[in-house]
This record gives C-alpha cells, structure tokens and sequence, in this order.
C-alpha cells in the first residue's frame, strides 16, 4: 500500500503521540508499504523546536524508510486553551505546501490521520474526496471533551461549533481507531457505528523494552543507593498531570530518609515544580532529563513504585501512554483513577498494579506508602505478561495492517460513497 499520514507529532519526540506515530510508520515501511509522513518541526514535550531544526521552515528526511515531510509551527512559551489552538492551526497553516505537492503525486492508497488536533482530519477529507481514498482517523485524545471537561474551554457555543466540525469529520471518515475500549464506547456514543470502528492500542516492543534487574538500572547514574526506595514518574511534566500532588506527598514523607521522589521529563510544569521544592526545601525529590529510548529499560529499573496520574475529569478522555513501557519492564504502577473507567479496570482486573483514588492527595501518599510496604513481585510479573499478551508491537500492527488492506481491497469493487453529490437546484 502507499499511505499518506498526517499528524503534528513525530519522531525524535520521546514522549507521547509522536513516538507511536513514528513507531508505526516505521513498522509499515519495513513491512513493504510505501509511506509518506506529513508533519510538525519536532517540539514535544519541551515546547520548544529541537536544536537541529531550528530555523527551518520546511523540509523532507527519510527516517527508518519512511518519507518525513516537516514544516514550521507556532509555540507558545506558555501553553493556554486559545494559544493551542493558534499553534494546531498554525501547523495546518503550514502542511498546506506538502498538502499540496501530495495533490501531484501519485495517489495513496489511504490516508491516516493523527489526533489530537482534531481539525486535523477537514485537509485529509479534502485529500479524500479528490483522490477517491479511504481517511482513517486515528484519536489519541479526545480532545474536545478533553478541553470541556478540564475547564480549558468553557463557552458553550463555540464548544457547540467544535462538536459539530468533529462530528462532521467522524461521519466522513471510513475507520475510526482508538486506543482503549472505553475511549471506542465514547466514540460511538457520538454515532460513529461499530462496524467503523476499530482498537488500535498504543503498543510496546517486548523485546527492547524488558525487565531489569537493579543492577542494571540507572540508580547509580542518579545518585541513589540500592536500598533507597525509589517512587518514579517519568514522561511530560504538563500543567494538566497534577504533579503538584507528588510534590506535597513528598512533603509529607520528607521524615523517611530511604523514600526518593524522582521526576524524569521536561514540559510546561517542570521549572513551576523546580521552585515548589526548592522552596519547600525537599531533598527527597530529585529531577532528571528525558532519558534516550535506548536507556527506557534501565530507567524504568530504577523503581520500585511508578506513579501515573489521571483527573477525573480526564476518565476515558486519554490512556497514559507510559503504562505500555511500565508493564513490559516488569514495573508496578501506582494509578489515579475512578472506577469504571478502563485504567482502573485495566489495573484491578489483571492485578499488575494498585489503585487509588483520583485527585486525592492522601489517597495518594497512603497507596504509596502501604505497595512500599507490600511484597509487589506477583504484580510486576503480572504486568510483563499482560504485556506480552496485549500489548505486542507485532501482534498489534499485524490486526492493523490487515483493517488497511481489507479498506483498500474494498475499494477496488466498491468506490467511496460516503460524499454526497450535490444535485442542482430545479432551473439551476
């Protein structure tokens, strides 16, 4: 297949939406699909274009076999609901050229589309329509229920608008892939039917990232004995994860000279939370910059409890992408979450890690202090094997391979139907 695919994340992000999209567009091109990739300057999770293309507004570089096709974007030094929304647009803005000379080429067989943003999805339909292809639009994040429910956007009318252009490009896209059941259900529940649906949960490669054992770990690069109790986070450090509550739990717990807080990543919240522990005087917190993938193991080795974070208002809205590369290391997550959602039932239900109650601090320092003193080897060989079994880079994109040919096979009897034709007025 040729595959056209759009998305404002890529590849050298370590963190987040860029690094699966590139994950996957290197799978496809090393499984014969011939793939073109159109893109965003590399910013994330600094907020902040990496060194090497600074200054660039457009280029193409072949990474993995895969043609990555990148342009400029606005980012804002400080991230609010309007200046994201500038940003995502000015990203659009500037894919048009690219857009453009893909118009030229020859045709792809698909186009796939990556969101967050969600206004993504109107370039690719146009592409779409022209072209006579089939639009896979692939959520992330639903991020306009996202934005609602976290008090990002509050304006009923324009939250009105932005439901509808959704809908407008849900209705008109031939699959809809997602990254968790209870995200598919939300899905749905917006009229997109199940037989366009599909899970296409964010994977892990078993084989590269694996269980260490401590001696292997990164303890002694970071300055920590091997009896220290280690409690990690590692990824982006945003305003939205509430990491705030980390800080106050450590606080807390400043009396246990073993207990370490250690914070790996960078973001829009890492030099508030610089401040708050310089502060408040915390030794027992310590911070480090996003490790290279090819340490991740190592990393992840250097805990003995991992902390996920998630709003409540956020249930079922996003799925942490680090609890993939948590579980193949043989780690043991610590989670916010309410039940009923799929991370608490994820977690409860296979018993690969512990639970706690969302956005409740004391919640928080208790399951910390409580799985510290818990024997956790039954969860952490839980997890490898929930993610030998679930979540398997190969098993994974094979099922999503064959949901691309089996859309582009379909094409080949049965033309796109779903543009309606505009049919002239009487007189016209």
């Amino acid at each position: 297949m040729r595959l056209l695919i759009y998305g404002i994340n890529y590849a050298p992000e370590l963190t987040g939406i860029g690094k699966y999209t590139a994950d996957m567009s290197a799978w496809l091109a090393q499984h014969g699909h011939e793939v073109d990739v159109i893109t965003a300057m590399p910013y994330y999770p600094e907020w902040d274009v990496h060194k090497s293309y600074k200054g660039k507004w457009w280029q193409t570089e072949v990474m993995d076999g895969v043609r990555v096709h990148r342009s400029a974007l606005y980012i804002p030094k400080r991230v609010s609901a309007l200046k994201r929304i500038a940003h995502e647009f000015s990203f659009v803005a500037s894919s048009l050229p690219h857009w453009f000379r893909a118009f030229f080429r020859k045709r792809a067989d698909a186009v796939i589309c990556v969101v967050p943003a969600f206004h993504l999805g109107f370039i690719p339909l146009l592409y779409a329509w022209l072209r006579r292809v089939p639009v896979v639009y692939h959520v992330q994040d639903l991020q306009v229920d996202m934005a609602k429910n976290l008090g990002m956007l509050s304006n009923r009318q324009f939250l009105a608008c932005l439901y509808r252009a959704e809908k407008f490009i849900l209705d008109r896209c031939e699959l809809v892939s997602t990254i968790s059941e209870g995200m598919m259900a939300r899905i749905q529940a917006k009229g997109v039917p199940a037989s366009r649906c599909t899970l296409l949960p964010n994977w892990v490669d078993e084989r590269q990232v694996k269980p260490l054992p401590v001696s292997q770990s990164l303890r002694k690069a970071f300055g920590l004995s091997h009896n220290d109790e280690v409690v990690l986070y590692a990824g982006s450090l945003g305003e939205k994860q509430g990491l705030e509550q980390i800080i106050e739990v450590a606080g807390r717990l400043r009396h246990l000279p073993l207990l370490k807080f250690v914070i790996v990543g960078t973001g829009g919240a890492r030099e508030k939370l610089m401040e708050r522990v310089a502060a408040e005087q915390l030794t027992n917190v310590l911070f480090f910059p996003l490790q290279p993938y090819e340490k991740l193991s190592a990393l992840l080795a250097t805990a003995d409890l991992h902390v996920i974070l998630q709003k409540k208002s956020a249930s079922d809205l996003v799925l942490p992408s680090k609890l993939t590369s948590i579980l193949a290391a043989g780690g043991c997550p610590l989670v916010t979450a309410s039940p009923g959602t799929i991370l608490h039932d994820i977690i409860t239900r296979h018993k690969v890690g512990v639970v706690v109650e969302a956005e409740c601090v004391d919640a928080l320092e208790k399951g910390i202090v409580q799985a510290l003193a818990s024997d956790l080897s039954v969860k952490r060989t839980n997890a490898r094997l929930y993610a030998e079994r679930y979540l398997s880079r190969e098993a994974i994109m094979k099922q999503f391979e064959r949901d691309l040919l089996k859309l582009t096979r379909k094409l080949v009897d049965k033309p796109v139907a779903r543009y309606p034709k505009v049919v002239p007025e009487p007189g016209q």
